[in-house]
């Protein structure tokens, strides 16, 4: 059949949870049997999000081909299960970088470039593009409806539907229904005008998600439904949900079904069963673990989306609740550290912070704390070790100082990057270039508590996004002191562990990328489990 294409558009303010919807009606209509793909688009005109501070846009999320993107990829693939690349995500600054080179390459003949046709014809054959070769594909718009950064794309929106037919385009509006408490009364006034606005431009939501703090009655339903044209059960009351993971069974409750079916033409029909139990061992775990989580973008927990998710997701499999006790490493003390199941240390760039981190990590190794540190995590946990059992004088990374006496962690200038090609990366490269990122293969020593977490595979693929490297020069004295190598990478050193801890394991690429509610990530599963055992 043709591709059909879902478009979700948000109104009255941000953050009302476009891409959780979004992921939620690929869920559903994935269960159904259908093959989904879902494509974000990022109205600013920042190239990719890899130089923005986490503290400014939230979590890079890096696809499999290694591209550094939006977070709401890393929805996306935690609830489809399944991997998406650098075509599932675009910005404005790729659409008129793209636009511009052909310009100067003469591909426009000589014609005065214009946002119509010659941007929007772009942003038209790039969503094409994300939908070959799938049913449907779900095209999520960031930004709010009336965002000047906006206009092309809906403009290509609406010239796509009257390309590919009614009964192929689907328009979805995520609003806000606030719940005035003065008054105790839910207002759809801001749902009104957002609509408004979009049909200003020749935009019809057949959909209507109305965010709200407390359900919908009837009656607002109705009065929604008759003020911006769309049918009474085609408004969907969308009230805050204790996990992201229940909104799918929400929606289902509500009867988005129906809507979806007739509007598409499809028989949806999704067997959400197994989805439906892990998401109550989310909701009443039999269980409960502490781990320590020692950041510095805590201002902001998006920071660390994935991999607080990636805890949600072991947790769930194990029917234990994961609670977080998050713990800035730049004020971090001994009395902070007591009474944690585990402790696990994120990645991270910077030297902001770096000797908290240091001082949880030799806490944990002490103790004989159950510990995972993830990528600067694992650097770090090289750095500890060399400082205090090998003694090391002056151990540290060229990151944070490139004069040290003992670079335990050093930049590689030569390196293969995902297709294979060699890299050159040296202190002076721009920080959004030559960086390693995407998935590589990992071989894994046997009978290591790694190779055993993944079930005794020789090789493993994890996605990496990191500039600075392990230095094999100090390799045979970690081994010889009890901390062995037990993953490589074309010769790099990819974890370690300590083989007579409990679990005390570093690994250098972002296991967190990979895991979903249906299938989490094995190295945090075991991360999880021995916390448990430790608990106990």
């Amino acid at each position: 059949m043709d591709t059909k294409y879902i478009f979700v558009t948000g109104g009255v303010l941000s953050s009302l949870g476009k891409g959780i919807s979004s992921s939620s009606i690929g869920t559903l209509l994935k269960h159904a049997g259908f093959s989904v793909s879902i494509l974000k688009i990022d109205p600013y005109i920042n190239v990719d999000p890899g130089t923005m501070s986490p503290l400014e846009h939230g979590e890079v999320f890096v696809t499999i081909d290694g591209a550094e993107t939006d977070l709401d990829i890393g929805h996306y693939e935690r609830f489809l299960n399944t991997s998406f690349s650098r075509n599932n995500n675009f910005t404005t600054g790729q659409i008129y970088l793209s636009v511009i080179e052909k310009e100067r390459k003469g591909e426009y003949l000589g014609k005065t470039i214009q946002i119509v046709p010659h941007i929007t014809d772009e942003i038209k054959s790039r969503i094409k593009r994300a939908g070959v070769g799938f049913d449907v594909l779900i095209v999520e718009l960031g930004g709010t409806v009336g965002d000047i950064e906006g206009m092309p794309y809906l403009e290509a929106m609406r010239q796509l539907k009257h390309e590919k037919g009614a009964h192929n385009v689907l328009s979805i509006h995520v609003t806000l229904v606030p719940y005035i408490k003065a008054a105790d009364e839910l207002k759809t006034k801001p749902t009104q005008h957002s609509v408004q606005e979009l049909r200003r431009i020749g935009i019809s939501p057949q959909i209507i998600i109305a965010r709200s703090e407390v359900p919908l009655s009837k009656d607002t339903k109705q009065k929604i439904a008759l003020a911006c044209d769309v049918d009474t059960d085609s408004v969907i009351s969308a009230e805050d949900a204790q996990s992201i993971y229940k909104c799918p069974i929400n929606f289902m409750s509500e009867g988005i079904l129906a809507p979806l079916s007739r509007i598409l033409q499809l028989q949806i029909t999704p067997d959400m069963r197994e989805w439906d139990l892990l998401v109550k061992k989310i909701l009443s775990p039999t269980k409960q673990i502490t781990i320590g989580f020692v950041g510095k973008y805590l201002s902001l927990k998006e920071s660390y989306k994935s991999l607080l998710e990636a805890l949600t997701h072991a947790g769930a499999n194990l029917d234990t609740k994961v609670e977080i006790v998050f713990l800035d490493s730049e004020h971090i003390e001994e009395s902070k550290l007591e009474n944690l199941d585990g402790i696990l240390v994120p990645g991270g760039f910077g030297e902001r912070g770096i000797e908290g981190k240091i001082f949880a990590i030799q806490y944990a190794r002490e103790k004989n704390i159950p510990f995972l540190g993830i990528c600067l995590g694992m650097q770090l946990a090289l750095i500890e070790f060399a400082r205090n059992v090998l003694k090391l004088e002056d151990s540290n990374s060229t990151e944070f100082d490139k004069e040290c006496k003992n670079p335990i962690i050093y930049m590689i200038e030569d390196f293969l990057d995902t297709e294979g090609n060699k890299q050159v990366r040296t202190h002076n490269s721009p920080l959004g270039g030559t960086m390693r990122l995407g998935e590589y293969e990992c071989y894994l020593k046997p009978n290591t508590k790694i190779s055993n977490a993944y079930n005794n595979l020789k090789v493993v693929r994890e996605r990496h996004r990191h500039r600075y490297e392990a230095n094999p020069k100090y390799r045979s004295l970690f081994e010889e002191n009890g901390l062995i190598i037990s993953g490589e990478c074309n010769g790099l050193i990819e974890t370690i562990e300590i083989a007579k801890h409990n679990f005390f394991v570093g690994v250098q690429f972002h296991p967190e990328f990979t895991s979903r509610l249906q299938n989490p990530n094995a190295i945090i599963l075991a991360f999880v489990q021995q916390a448990l055992k430790y608990h106990k």
